[in-house]
């Protein structure tokens, strides 16, 4: 048995009671696991609604749980708008920060906790059962301890309905599971999260909003079923049978029979001489009486859950600019919310998980790593790219600090790779170039025909005739094209305008290498000349 002390109270805890859940291991309450629910919204009246709410006041919360669970199952229009409210909970961003001016043993506690808890599967799920203490007041989530390598992690969590529990009867602050003996079961310090969420000031049972919407929920039902009623008398054709006198009762029963079954079955058989005849329904009355009071039943629900209306009803009367200002309101409800649940985080699970795995641990609990909602919106990218440029250039001083934490942009750990500029590519050069001769060529190519002239009788002729040989077959792919156009042109323009585009489309690779091998062998004869002569 270890002594731990939780909120200012010291406790002695066993550890087989850290590993298992007080539901489970107490005899007192197994009964609650048999229970079933009791629907006190049926025939519910503005009299009875009033004796459930005073009987919770009083301690017993039993009734008035059951009441918001059949209010949030019944209402469409509060479940999905106390359903927006939860889920707007579930997806926020969460660290766990160490105190101020932490040392290296505290920082590592926190770094430590928080993968622990990222490591938890159903975060989500608990972040929404807290959420569950919107509607009813409190919420409570039960769970387990278990170890992992030397660290004991809470682990198994369960959120526990709130017909289980009462308040204690000399104390309207403290909410005990519900016992045989009427007293309640006090919680387990170490083995609950203990959620009250304050949508109201007051203790748990008149905290939740379930008084606040009760009585439009009450309201709305009267008016859906006079509706309902309306509906049936005056919204359906009056039917009416007429027979001759003289008629037996044995025709009167058949034709009373045919009236009250043609409108289900659009079709009967009457005696001959005997009418039918349908009446439109009275003009007298009409349903919009009712269908304000129900308008105005779902907009006061509305203003209840989110704090406005134009983001969860359509109205003639509304504007998008109206609508955005209402939707800050919501994002306000729910950064209050958030602070709640961080509050209560704090003290029920990052306490004892400090208190039983830290290492910097000292009993001081303003000494504690804390839970921290990410709750900042980031600032206007482009507003900011366009304005703090400007401002910089004007001499403005803006720490780069401030201006990462405007647009949640976070500092690069270490050597991390950053985003930056790309640099221009290199201009090159692609316009296809033809393919350059070997400048060796033709010089080789040169001195064998010298040495050929050397030992022939003439060795210009020979040269001469074969640069002729060399430069016929690429002279002539040269020549056709433009001979045919010359043969097939019509004028001088036309022409013109075919010699034109096919400069760009010739291929004289092969007459430049005769080009310049005649240019090189022009060189090498005269310096073969002036050798001879010499």
């Amino acid at each position: 048995m270890e002594t731990y002390e939780v909120n200012g109270i010291r406790y002695r805890v066993r550890d087989k009671e850290l590993q298992a859940k007080q539901t489970d291991d107490s005899p007192r309450v197994v009964q609650l696991r048999r229970e079933f629910a009791e629907h006190p919204s049926s025939g519910l009246t503005p009299a009875s609604l009033a004796l459930i709410l005073q009987n919770a006041e009083q301690g017993n919360l039993l009734e008035q749980s059951y009441l918001a669970e059949d209010i949030e199952e019944k209402d469409g229009h509060i479940q999905a708008e106390l359903f927006k409210r939860k889920m707007a909970l579930t997806d926020i961003d969460w660290s766990i920060e160490p105190p101020a001016n932490a040392s290296a043993s505290e920082q590592a506690d926190a770094a430590e906790i928080e993968q622990m808890l990222k490591d938890v599967d159903d975060w989500h799920n608990i972040i929404f059962g807290m959420s569950d203490g919107i509607l009813k007041g409190f919420s409570n989530i039960e769970f387990d301890w278990g170890m992992y390598r030397r660290f004991r992690v809470p682990q198994n969590f369960e959120h526990i309905p709130a017909t289980w529990f009462q308040l204690a009867q000399d104390n309207q602050n403290e909410i005990r599971l519900r016992d045989q003996t009427g007293f309640g079961e006090p919680l387990r310090p170490l083995n609950w999260l203990q959620h009250r969420h304050a949508a109201k000031s007051g203790y748990p049972a008149r905290q939740g909003l379930v008084r606040q919407l009760a009585w439009p929920f009450v309201f709305k039902n009267y008016s859906a079923r006079d509706l309902a009623e309306f509906l049936e008398i005056y919204g359906i054709p009056v039917k009416l049978g007429k027979y001759p006198s003289g008629s037996t009762e044995e025709e009167k029963a058949r034709l009373l029979a045919a009236v009250m079954g043609i409108g289900h079955n659009a079709g009967g058989v009457i005696p001959k001489g005997m009418e039918i005849e349908f009446h439109e329904a009275a003009k007298g009355g009409g349903s919009d009486p009712f269908m304000t009071m129900m308008t105005w039943c779902e907009r006061t629900q509305s203003k209840v859950l989110v704090g406005q209306t134009l983001t969860a009803q359509v109205d003639s009367t509304g504007s998008q600019a109206l609508g955005n200002v209402h939707n800050e309101v919501r994002m306000d409800i729910r950064d209050h919310d958030l602070r709640q649940l961080a509050t209560t985080l704090n003290r029920d699970l990052i306490w004892p998980m400090y208190m039983l795995n830290g290492n910097s641990y000292s009993g001081d609990p303003r000494r504690k790593p804390r839970l921290v909602f990410d709750t900042q919106e980031p600032e206007d990218l482009k507003l900011y790219s366009e304005s703090l440029p400007k401002l910089v250039e004007v001499g403005m001083r803006i720490p780069v600090s401030w201006a990462q934490d405007k647009l949640r942009i976070p500092e690069p750990d270490g050597d991390e790779p950053v985003l930056a500029k790309a640099a221009p590519a290199p201009i090159t050069d692609i316009t296809p170039q033809p393919e350059q001769p070997n400048p060796a060529a033709p010089l080789k190519l040169a001195l064998a025909a010298l040495r050929a002239a050397k030992s022939g009788p003439d060795g210009a002729d020979i040269f001469t005739d074969k640069l002729q040989k060399a430069a016929a077959e690429p002279f002539a792919a040269i020549m056709q094209p433009i001979e045919e156009m010359v043969a097939q042109a019509e004028s001088m323009e036309q022409l013109l305008e075919q010699l034109l585009e096919l400069e760009n489309t010739m291929d004289t690779t092969d007459y430049q290498e005769v080009l310049a091998l005649a240019m090189a062998s022009a060189e090498m004869s005269g310096r073969y000349d002036v050798n001879e002569g010499n």
